[in-house]
């Protein structure tokens, strides 16, 4: 492997990834149903999100770019910040193992100011292809070279039926074009699509009230029973965390 080359520390990362949001969306929203945990994962990973992450920790400064590429604001590409950080989440898998991945991941996600807009088309059409056709929409990507630059083109098929075509300077962002055009056919609208309602239960009819007869004074007020509280002899020490994988405690 070039010494230049990210591409298996992001395979690797992309997969440590997807595994570390989907075990903390199971445990932490137990009464999701699976479409909004999915829809919830794609928030989480999308390129917007860990592009930010990415900015956060400066990543762009250290990527080695062509003249052509870092002229043109590469070090700020979303697509490429966020693969830099797929493949420093692999990098730290390896490492320090899971626990450290798991734990790294999640601290800098909760410390982003805001919840990153989600742009995330792909997620949202597979919802749609699923509902529709039982089908889960499946990419074909090409790249050419244009000029200076490189231009990918894309083709959503839900089955053997295209749904829409897209673009960019990236797979994903041809992709991700490519999943926009396809919403806009099938539900002629791009935007975020609100999560189904519940059915509203129907109201029981209440009794009719019975008048509140007088009630006398009580001859004496009664005094309030106060329970006092239990006082540890020691403070109680929370349970250190420990690995998963071997049962001792993370530094």
């Amino acid at each position: 492997m070039s010494p230049r080359d990210n591409e298996r520390l992001e395979y690797l990362g992309d997969a440590v990834l997807q595994l570390i949001t989907a075990e903390y969306l199971y445990k932490h929203h137990p009464g999701a149903t699976e479409g909004e945990l999915t829809q919830t994962r794609s928030a989480m990973v999308n390129t917007n999100t860990l592009a930010e992450l990415a900015e956060h920790l400066d990543l762009g400064s250290y990527l080695y770019l062509g003249k052509g590429i870092a002229k043109g604001g590469g070090r700020g590409l979303k697509s490429l910040l966020a693969n830099a950080f797929e493949a420093v989440l692999g990098a730290v898998f390896l490492d320090a193992g899971y626990d450290a991945a798991y734990h790294y991941y999640l601290t800098l996600y909760r410390s982003l100011p805001s919840p990153v807009r989600d742009e995330n088309f792909k997620g949202r059409l597979q919802q749609v292809a699923q509902e529709r056709f039982g089908e889960t929409p499946v990419y074909d990507s090409e790249g050419a070279r244009v000029g200076n630059r490189r231009e990918y083109t894309s083709v959503v098929f839900a089955g053997a039926e295209p749904l829409g075509t897209g673009h960019g300077a990236s797979k994903q962002e041809a992709e991700q074009d490519a999943a926009r055009a396809a919403l806009e056919s099938l539900v002629g609208s791009v935007t975020e699509m609100p999560a189904a309602k519940t059915a509203a239960k129907p109201r029981s009819r209440r009794a009719p009230r019975k008048k509140r007869e007088p009630q006398e004074p009580a001859n004496e007020p009664v005094a309030a029973e106060v329970v006092p509280l239990p006082v540890h002899a020691e403070p109680v020490r929370e349970p250190e965390p420990r690995s998963r994988q071997f049962g001792e405690p993370i530094e």
